[in-house]
């Protein structure tokens, strides 16, 4: 459903059904078909490795989860794309790097409290930071381009992209960073010769309550309905007494908070540095392109198909291309999404998404 200016009527809304041209259809099916019988084959093949994998894929999932949870929150209210969120993302790990080295002194000798204290401290510390900081962002790139040509504000976030980027090349280098295996990779418990390890467990003890707190916010307080009332129609929200500017900068907050969240759990299982947000952000962006943009829950669904792909390609052995090819799948599949479903599996149908 549309309203007066064409516009859909929620970004943040469900799956709208839409006809295609039959042949694209019939082309789409098929190459979800070869994918799933070449996905139940590998099962059978090696049970054990693929519900290992699965757990890769759903640790990993999650993670990009938050990253692309970002890009739509800021696309439904604004219709842009973010590109400076990636970027973002990994100066949000640096940053926590740092936190936890020089300034908290954790390492592994630590008491096992005294480690989790020291994490659940960086988290509130860097997703409040980095909230900020993408407030602020918002402040002075986006705010004075919201009724300028659309093109505007996206050479803006391209710029905004390159300066986060050196501001974190200037301050760290281009040296790898990271901080002691806190988390253990040993198994926390295992379903036959399925495990789980608590570093991809613990991902999924901190994904899980942010996703639900993030939807409960949207959906249930009046700060979310704002953002819903702006997500459809900026000047009806301001007539009926909406605060628009508040609502922008709450979003594009939460958004900040959400990468920081990201780039902590990304910086507890790998190495970090100046430009991991760039790759990253890409993908988020064909998760969050793939699910609908502009869409919650599709976010969610989209980023842990892409952590599946991923692992997926890389990890099963019956005919699987491999990790040199893994960049060409995702982005792949982006193009594929444009092609036969322009506006993402849960997105909505608009005059410019056909």
């Amino acid at each position: 459903m549309a309203n007066r200016a064409g516009q859909p009527s929620s970004p943040f809304g469900g799956l709208l059904g839409g006809r295609r041209p039959g042949w694209l259809s019939l082309i789409g099916l098929a190459l979800v078909g070869l994918v799933l019988v070449w996905l139940v084959v590998n099962a059978f093949k090696t049970p054990s490795l693929f519900g290992n994998i699965f757990v890769i894929g759903l640790a990993n999932g999650a993670v990009y989860g938050l990253v692309a949870l970002g890009y739509t929150l800021v696309y439904g209210i604004l219709q842009l794309i973010n590109f400076a969120h990636g970027d973002v993302f990994a100066l949000s790990g640096l940053v926590a790097s740092s936190f936890i080295i020089s300034t908290l002194g954790l390492d592994t000798s630590n008491a096992v409290l005294s480690i989790v204290g020291g994490i659940v401290l960086t988290l509130i510390v860097i997703m409040g930071l980095f909230a900020l900081v993408n407030v602020g962002i918002e402040l002075v790139a986006y705010r004075r381009l919201r009724n300028a040509p659309r093109l505007a504000p996206l050479i803006t976030a391209i710029g905004m992209s390159f300066i986060v980027q050196n501001v974190a090349l200037a301050v760290y280098d281009v040296e790898f960073r990271s901080v002691p295996a806190f988390i253990p990779r040993t198994d926390a418990f295992t379903l036959g010769e399925i495990g789980l390890a608590w570093n991809k467990l613990a991902v999924l003890i901190i994904t899980v309550p942010v996703l639900v707190l993030l939807t409960w916010f949207v959906t249930s307080t009046r700060q979310g309905k704002a953002m819903r009332a702006v997500a459809q129609d900026k000047d009806a929200s301001a007539m009926m007494g909406i605060n628009v500017n508040r609502t922008i900068s709450v979003t594009f907050a939460l958004a900040g908070a959400l990468a920081g969240a990201a780039g902590i759990l990304y910086l507890l299982q790998f190495n970090m540095r100046y430009d991991t947000g760039f790759e990253l952000g890409l993908i988020a962006f064909t998760a969050a392109v793939l699910g609908g943009i502009g869409n919650l829950s599709g976010a969610v669904l989209g980023a842990l198909i892409i952590g599946f792909i991923q692992a997926f390609n890389e990890g099963l052995t019956w005919y699987a291309p491999g990790s040199d090819w893994t960049r060409s799948l995702v982005f792949g599949i982006l193009i594929a999404i444009l092609v036969f479903r322009p506006e993402g599996l849960l997105g909505e149908r608009t005059p410019e998404g056909g």
